[in-house]
């Protein structure tokens, strides 16, 4: 009687085992492997996922008036890939018994078939995230998941996630793309960081503050400017500067190259008027270039044959990517 009961337990494992492994992997899209689709709730029409129908939805082919987003969080019918049954969401087809995600979330009808993202919900982001919910914590200013690496460490920024990316102006907050949180907090694709760095551009695109320790490259200015001395018609003249960094104005002297503040020793400056007070000995107007000059990204495109004074960029997000 027990090896009874033991066979017929095996069977049913090996079962489930089945329907969790039949069309695994071999069935879904280019963002998901999921063996069902979805009926948009808002259009009636059925694609793979929620990606496919915002980019078919939202292509330049459609008429402006139509294009719309799928509100996600409002699916309730799917369709069996295997056999083709139209049903109430859920992770077993109701006809042929098949696993249609070995994960699935019931708050937001989430299917996967790669349980290698270690994907989880967060109830507080609303939506389901990857990278295995121990690794990461919610930051309830930034409205967030971040590593918990970035814990008591970030400079928090109000709802820093909900927000386009400030290169590509895709929406951060559910993308599935690595994102960096920069030192003064604001939020990047990591890959549009790397873009910028190639371009020469180490300023953050919201605030305009450093993106890394920059000391070894201010070094290197410091060298340069003491290199190139003034012509003697602009020895006594002064301008007011603006801090990207610290937010200090400072009255510095004059000089082509660059403008260093006297608060927080940064390069990271610009130029915000001149001084009536102290103008040029030779009474020769300001040249039009000067502030062209000082901008910061030109200087470090000046500088780049300097040797490298940047700081290292980051080769992986702070962020979890969104499912």
């Amino acid at each position: 009687m027990g090896s009874s009961y033991e066979s017929e337990g095996t069977y049913f494992e090996e079962k489930e085992v089945s329907l969790m492994e039949i069309g695994s992997g071999n069935y879904g899209c280019s963002h998901y492997k999921r063996r069902c689709k979805i009926r948009a709730p808002c259009c009636g029409d059925i694609f793979n996922c929620r990606h496919c129908h915002n980019e078919a939805k939202n292509s330049l082919e459609t008429n402006p008036l139509d294009r719309h987003d799928i509100p996600r969080h409002e699916i309730e019918k799917v369709i069996c890939s295997l056999c083709g049954t139209e049903q109430d969401a859920q992770q077993y087809c109701i006809n042929c018994g098949v696993c249609m995600g070995k994960y699935y979330c019931a708050k937001c009808k989430f299917f996967d078939d790669d349980i290698t993202k270690n994907q989880y919900h967060c109830d507080e982001c609303g939506i389901c995230r990857t990278g295995g919910k121990d690794n990461f914590f919610h930051c309830k200013t930034c409205g967030c998941c971040y590593s918990k690496e970035m814990k008591d460490k970030h400079r928090c920024v109000e709802r820093a996630m909900h927000h386009n990316c400030p290169i590509c102006f895709e929406f951060i907050f559910d993308t599935m793309k690595d994102i960096t949180v920069l030192r003064c907090g604001h939020t990047i694709h990591l890959e549009c960081l790397k873009e910028m760095e190639k371009h020469y551009r180490y300023t953050c695109p919201v605030c305009s503050k450093s993106l890394w320790d920059m000391s070894k490259l201010w070094s290197k200015i410091d060298q340069e400017i003491a290199s190139t001395p003034m012509p003697a018609m602009y020895q006594n003249k002064m301008v007011w500067i603006l801090c990207n960094d610290c937010g200090a104005n400072s009255h510095v002297q004059f000089h082509v190259i660059a403008h260093k503040c006297l608060s927080c020793k940064s390069y990271n400056t610009r130029q915000t008027r001149g001084d009536t007070a102290t103008t040029c000995s030779s009474g020769v107007a300001e040249i039009p270039w000067a502030g062209a000059l000082s901008s910061f990204g030109l200087k470090v495109k000046l500088l780049r044959e300097m040797g490298k004074g940047k700081g290292k960029p980051k080769e992986k997000g702070d962020v979890v990517s969104v499912d």
